[in-house]
């Protein structure tokens, strides 16, 4: 008889490392930070999840992600809780994440309330667009100097 061994809370780290955003695929849903904590009692797992805001309506999705990964991996037993409190903030992505949204063209959030320098040519001179972007969580800017549009991640 083969006895499968229980994950550890480290392992689970891990693969949730691998479910990516829905709205912005190149980030990681740790590194977006929207997972709390994850708990392991025996075979029983329980991931604490905070939205990005109340109502994010890609919570669905990443819930459904989250459950696809983990049971990919062998978890059968899991709970996942979404806590509100304290309120999800632009300070709990990694560095990672930020450098990642750079990379795909996403200027990172910064407490000024705008971006430093445009994601594509680097450039400080940069113009506010709209505060509506692709999405909630974005605002539309654009470069002055290489005229190309960007979102800037906003802060929460």
């Amino acid at each position: 008889m083969v006895t499968l061994k229980a994950p550890t809370i480290d392992q689970i780290w891990d693969w949730l490392e691998e479910v990516p955003d829905p709205e912005i695929p190149v980030i990681s849903v740790v590194d977006l930070g929207v997972i709390r904590d994850v708990l392991v009692d025996g075979s029983s797992v329980e991931v604490i999840i905070t939205p990005t805001y109340t109502g994010c309506p890609a919570m669905s999705v990443i819930s459904f992600d989250i459950e696809k990964a983990l049971a990919k991996k062998g978890v059968t037993e899991l709970t996942l809780k979404t806590k509100i409190a304290p309120p999800w903030t632009t300070d709990w992505l990694s560095e990672k994440g930020r450098a990642r949204l750079e990379e795909f063209g996403i200027a990172p959030p910064l407490k000024s309330g705008s971006p430093e320098r445009c994601p594509q040519c680097k450039s400080s001179s940069v113009e506010l667009v709209s505060q509506f972007g692709s999405t909630p969580c974005k605002a539309q800017w654009r470069c002055r100097d290489c005229f190309e549009p960007f979102d800037y991640f906003k802060c929460i």
